[in-house]
């Protein structure tokens, strides 16, 4: 992997785990700390790399530049080595104890972060969003998409979440079992916000981002090996990722081009992917309750069995119950897709328009694969209204490419 792509790679991936880490260890007072340290730390890689170039290690060459530099600032705010020591006794740390960037230092700390920053005091939405942007480094486009709201509306949720937090005096601690609970609702949206940025990213021009995908599925399981958010929704979370990530190799081709999901080829398809999600779909199922997650994995395990004539029935009919849970655009267009497999295309447009979505780039796509048997001049309408309102230039190219298709079609006739 060329430098370029190095640090972009490794910051998405441990400027997170970086902040959580010495912001737990070191008990510092002020999150903004943790935060200006770990953007230091890149800076400087990208400083002593471009000359030196990338070290052997370079995950632990990050790991030692920030622990070096927050020892710095204990030193700077301290005068003299007594009163370092006693602002490290304050702390309740040592200051010649080496802190350890292990992957259980990394999971412990990284899931007293997410809990500590899904504050109550903030509405659920900004607890979302401030946790997005400081434990999974989310732009404030990549919020904004996550949201379907726009960036100004983001940037208000952040700045207001931040000063509540700061003003009641934000800090990682042990939380009880009543405080957990009462977070847990949150910290699941952040992790399945996560995965979906990754498994339909609306940035970066990439259409999957793995990358994301793993890391969610990393934090999924650190959550269902914690006998305090080891839940029935938590198991239903990482069962659905587990079922959506077996399909990830399938869902593009060579070119990055979306491939619908009748045409992927299954051999590509991981089958130990798929295990997994059945065992965290079972251990889901232990006990009453039924989470949008429950119905959003049960629908992904019926995508990963082989067809049969009841298959999009059962998925129409959980999409059916998923719409009551919680509406979303999302959801509501692809309740349209398994009502057209059920009913067919024409009675699934005259569903499909009643949603009246026709500011969002999936629904005109929808539109426009309805109306692809239909009226294929309606068809071309739609798909060259979608891209004209998408920034993805991955899916740009793919809705030309199908419009191309549909031209030829159309005049072979």
């Amino acid at each position: 992997m060329q430098q370029d792509e190095l640090i972009p790679h490794l910051f998405r991936r441990e400027y997170s785990k970086i902040i959580a880490v010495l912001y737990h260890s070191y008990k510092l007072k002020n999150l903004e700390i943790a935060e200006d340290i770990a953007s230091e730390t890149f800076l400087k890689a990208t400083e002593v790399w471009g000359i030196k170039g990338v070290p052997d290690n370079p995950t632990a060459w990050l790991y030692t530049v920030a622990k070096n530099k927050v020892r710095d600032y204990f030193k700077h705010n301290a005068v003299s080595e007594k009163q370092l020591k006693e602002v490290a006794k304050q702390n309740g740390f040592e200051t010649e104890k080496d802190v350890e960037f292990s992957n259980q230092n990394i999971a412990d700390s990284q899931l007293a972060m997410i809990f500590s920053v899904c504050d109550p005091d903030n509405p659920a939405e900004s607890q979302v969003c401030l946790a997005l942007q400081i434990l999974c480094g989310f732009s404030v486009e990549e919020i904004a998409n996550a949201f379907l709201t726009n960036i100004e509306t983001i940037k208000k949720r952040l700045y207001r979440a931040r000063i509540n937090l700061r003003n009641g005096n934000f800090n990682i601690g042990a939380l009880s079992k009543t405080q957990i609970e009462a977070r847990l609702n949150s910290v699941l949206k952040t992790v399945y916000l996560l995965f979906n940025e990754g498994y339909f990213s609306k940035t970066n021009n990439r259409m999957i981002r793995k990358e994301l995908c793993s890391e969610a599925l990393r934090l999924g399981a650190i959550l269902t090996e914690n006998v305090l958010t080891n839940m029935p929704s938590t198991n239903a979370l990482l069962a659905l990722m587990c079922f959506q990530s077996s399909r990830l190799n399938a869902r593009t081709n060579e070119e990055g081009e979306a491939i619908l999901f009748e045409d992927q080829d299954r051999r590509l398809w991981d089958d130990e992917l798929i295990q997994k999600g059945n065992h965290y779909l079972i251990n889901a199922y232990y006990g009453d309750e039924v989470s949008k997650y429950h119905l959003e994995a049960t629908i992904a395990y019926w995508h990963t069995t082989p067809a049969n004539k009841n298959k999009w029935q059962h998925i129409l009919q959980l999409y059916n119950q998923l719409i009551l849970i919680e509406y979303s655009p999302v959801t509501a267009l692809n309740r349209a897709f398994a009502f057209a497999r059920v009913y067919g295309s024409e009675k699934a447009i005259t569903e499909a328009e009643k949603l009246k979505l026709n500011n969002n780039t999936q629904y005109l796509s929808l539109l426009g694969y309805l109306y692809s048997t239909v009226d294929v001049g309606k068809s071309i309408s739609y798909y060259q209204q979608a891209i004209a309102l998408t920034k993805s230039q991955m899916e740009i190219h793919t809705l030309t490419k199908e419009i191309k298709k549909l031209t030829k079609e159309k005049s072979q006739h």
